[in-house]
Parts: C-alpha cells; structure tokens; sequence
C-alpha cells in the first residue's frame, strides 16, 4: 500500500528489490546473496508448506466426508433424508463462522495459533461424528469441522504467502489447493471401502500430523514483525531462507512497510471500503465471488445427478472428478510462477464459458428430443472440460492472488470477508442449484456461463499480475 503522504518509503525501499536476480545462481531463492558465507537454503520453507497444507488436506477430508457415507450413515442411525441435508448442508454454515473469525484469531494469536485452533475444532468434530448416536451428534462435529475448514481456507494461504520467496509464492500457495483436491478424492474413494466410523477416523491423521508439524517451523515473519517481536522475526525469516542467507534487505523492505502501516489507525470492517484499500478489497472479494457463482458447488456437489439427467452413468462421476482434479490442480503449481496469475484466471475463465456452453447445448437437445445420441456426448465433454477448466486457474489463483494482496494492517479483516463471501457463494449456489435446474436445465448452464464471461472482463480490467514481485512491492502498487 502507498500511502499518499509517504509514498517515497516505498519508492526508495523498493529500488533494490527491483535489481533482484543479477547473481543468476541464487535466483531459485528470490533474494539476492552478493554477502552470504553460504549457501542460502530452501529446505525450511518447504517443511514450512508441508507441515501448513497438512491443515488444506485436513479441510479436503471434511469436504470429501458426505458424499460416499450418505446410505451407511442414514441405515446405521436411521436418519431421514431431511435430517441427512442438515447434516451435509451445516458443513458451509460453519465454515462462515470460521471465515468470519479467521482473520482476527491469526492476527491476535498468529497463523500458527489460528492452524491450532481450526485443527482442534476439526479433532473434536471428527470425535462427536465418530462416536456419534444420532443427528445431534452428528450435527455437532459437522459444525465443528467446518468451522475448522473456515479457518483454514483463510490462515494456509496467507501463511504460505508469508514464508515463501517471491519466486516461488504461486506455486507453493497453489499447494493449498491441490491438496484439498487430493483429500476429497481420497475420502471419495477410501469411503467406498471404509466404514463412516472409521472414515472419520482418518481424518484425524493430517490434524496429528500439523499439530506436530508446528512444533518445527517457524512463526510467519512478517506477522511477528507487525506485533514488534524484532529478534523473533530476524530468527524466523533467518531459519527460512537459510542460516548462509543475507536477509538485510529483504528485512529491511518488510519493517519498513509495516513502520508505515502502523502509522494509520487500526482498521475496522467499514475502513475497507476507503480509497486507499478498495481496489484491494474489489480484487480480493470479486475474484471469490466469480470462482464460486461460476458453478463450481452446484455442478460438483450434483454431479452424479448431472450425469444421470444426461443418460450416463453416475459412477463415472467420482471417477472422473478424481482423475482429472488432481494431475490438472498439480500441473498449476508448476506454471503459476512462470505464466503468472492473470493468464491462467482467463484460460480457465475461457474455458468454464465454453464447458457451460456445452453442457447447456445438451440438455437444450435433450428436453427437446433432438439429436438423443449427442445429449451424453456433450454433456460428459462439457462437465469434465469445466472441472479441466476450474481447476486450471479458477480454483487455487483467488486463493493466492487474496493472500497476495492485502496490507498486513488489513490482511485479517479483508482476508475474513473475501472467505465470507467465498463460503456464502458455496452454500448459495449448492442451494439453489436444483431450484434451477428444475427451473430450465439448459438455462442453469447459460447463467454460468455468463457469469463467467463477466469474469473474464473482470480479469482483464481490474486483477494485477503479482508474479516476481514481493508481498509488499504488489501492496504498495495496487493501494496506492
């Protein structure tokens, strides 16, 4: 963020970071190491965003839980298909409690101690929905886990945004999501041979292994700098980026930003919608609302439904869902640092357009009886080129992009609106995706796709491209 009276702290701050990467050696690490007695290392950082997303693979669990235990757990307790919605359904409500507080727990007690509060409420959840005797039970750990999903859509991005080099924040943050990925396609699948009982057991395993993994890794530097604990944060940007490292300049840049920051008041919910911080909060909050009113919860949590309606076989849906997700969200991390952000929001804004076109061509032929044996075709072609298609930008660059550009002064309050709004748009769209659909099947798909065209403009006029730059060179640019 500049600050109009003070734009010249960033502006003279910012100049050597400019000059980075002349010692072609040590471009891997982001910093330049002209004074270093060693090698910096990386291995830190890396240990950092295992240990972190640990806490994405715990929220994939919770996700992913539903789906394949609805007949085992409606038999075992006698639940009612009313009863069953309640408990799939409570999952979102609680994860916009989560959402709501994240931001305020990681900035009073830090992002470690936000990931230890969201991993204990998902332990407690996984607990009373094992033990459980019936719907309140039930009702009660459901709720839990997704609160502890709230905090973590918001703490694991921002965290890894913190640690990472400027280099490598993309891909590392986009860890995030392809985690969270690989933890719904494992409980789909491990759900077809395990119990719910002991289904909910497994998703204990991640919690164990990121309450444990904390104990290792440090604090993030810059919320450590933000509270004034000087040494502390000198101590943890050191263990990050390698004990043979010169930090002086990156150091330097981070306290001097946040030296500038302190200087305003502190920022309440209406602060956001001034001059300074809008372009920041549009950015931020648009992005979630287009990743979620594009479909994504409605066609997913539906897609046995969709492919049923279509003629074809539901069990091809969690197959299929699985098989392209994952390698998709994975080849992403590998490109997001060398293409940037905003190519990959308008390939994948491009293509959920196309895939919704698709999709409504299909039903449009099939509740009017023309041309039957194109209907399955089409509708399997456009349903996977959606999921390609979201999950080559739509699903992890929001969440990067948002723990990219928001000053630390704002960071927790913004950061808990933008997954407000994400969680809220999940919940709007699963809900009213059978309204709709019973509504016109075919005019379901031509909403979502005109959703997403308007995204694309919105990609293209308003969101910045932050690849190779430092956390504090975007805010500065975009806030000032």
């Amino acid at each position: 963020m500049a600050i109009e009276d003070n734009g010249n702290v960033h502006g003279d701050a910012t100049i050597p970071l400019l000059e980075e990467g002349k010692n072609i050696g040590d471009e891997e690490n982001g910093y330049t190491d002209e004074e270093t007695s060693g090698k910096p290392s990386l291995w830190m950082v890396y240990l950092s965003t295992f240990v972190a997303v640990c806490g994405s693979f715990a929220f994939g669990s919770c996700a992913g839980y539903s789906s394949p235990t609805q007949t085992a757990i409606t038999k075992d307790l006698s639940l009612s298909l009313a009863e069953y919605s309640v408990f799939g359904s409570i999952l979102t409500f609680g994860a916009m409690i989560g959402a709501i507080t994240s931001g305020p727990i990681a900035d009073f007690i830090g992002r470690k101690g936000a990931m230890r509060t969201a991993t204990g409420f998902c332990v407690a959840g996984w607990l009373a929905i094992f033990f459980a005797k019936g719907a309140l039970s039930l009702d009660i750990g459901r709720l839990a886990t997704g609160y502890g999903m709230g905090v973590f859509s918001y703490v694991v991005p921002v965290f890894i945004a913190e640690i990472a080099p400027k280099n490598l924040r993309g891909a590392l943050t986009t860890a995030n999501q392809l985690m969270i990925c690989c933890a719904v396609s494992v409980a789909f699948i491990i759900g077809t041979v395990l119990t719910w009982r002991t289904l909910a057991l497994t998703g204990l395993i991640p919690c164990a292994i990121l309450l444990f993994g904390l104990f290792f890794i440090p604090e993030s530097p810059r919320w450590l700098a933000k509270i004034g604990h000087e040494k502390e944060f000198e101590a943890a940007l050191q263990d990050l980026r390698g004990k043979g490292a010169d930090i002086s300049e990156e150091a330097a840049e981070i306290q001097d930003y946040i030296e500038t920051l302190e200087r305003l008041p502190k920022a309440k919910m209406l602060d956001l919608f001034q001059r300074r911080y809008l372009r920041s909060v549009i950015i931020g909050v648009g992005l979630m609302v287009f990743q979620q009113f594009g479909g994504i919860n409605g066609i997913c949590f539906y897609l046995s439904n969709i492919f049923e309606s279509a003629g074809v076989s539901p069990s091809i849906a969690t197959i299929t869902y699985a098989i392209i997700q994952v390698p998709i969200t994975a080849l992403n991390t590998t490109v997001i640092d060398k293409a940037g952000r905003k190519p990959l929001l308008l390939v994948s804004s491009t293509g959920l357009v196309f895939a919704c076109i698709l999709s409504g061509t299909s039903f449009y032929l099939k509740d009017h009886n023309l041309a039957p044996s194109s209907v399955p075709i089409l509708a399997v072609t456009g349903i996977l080129m959606y999921i390609g298609s979201f999950s080559a930008g739509m699903g992890a660059v929001p969440w990067v992009v948002m723990s990219e550009i928001f000053p630390i002064n704002i960071k927790g309050i913004a950061g808990s609106l933008a997954t407000l709004v994400n969680w809220f748009g999940a919940w709007a769209v699963s809900y009213t995706f059978n309204f709709l659909m019973s509504w016109s099947s075919y005019g379901t798909f031509i909403i979502y796709a005109a959703i997403n065209a308007v995204a694309i403009v919105f990609v293209i006029t308003v969101v910045p491209e932050t690849k190779g730059r430092t956390l504090e060179q975007i805010q500065a640019a975009i806030n000032a």
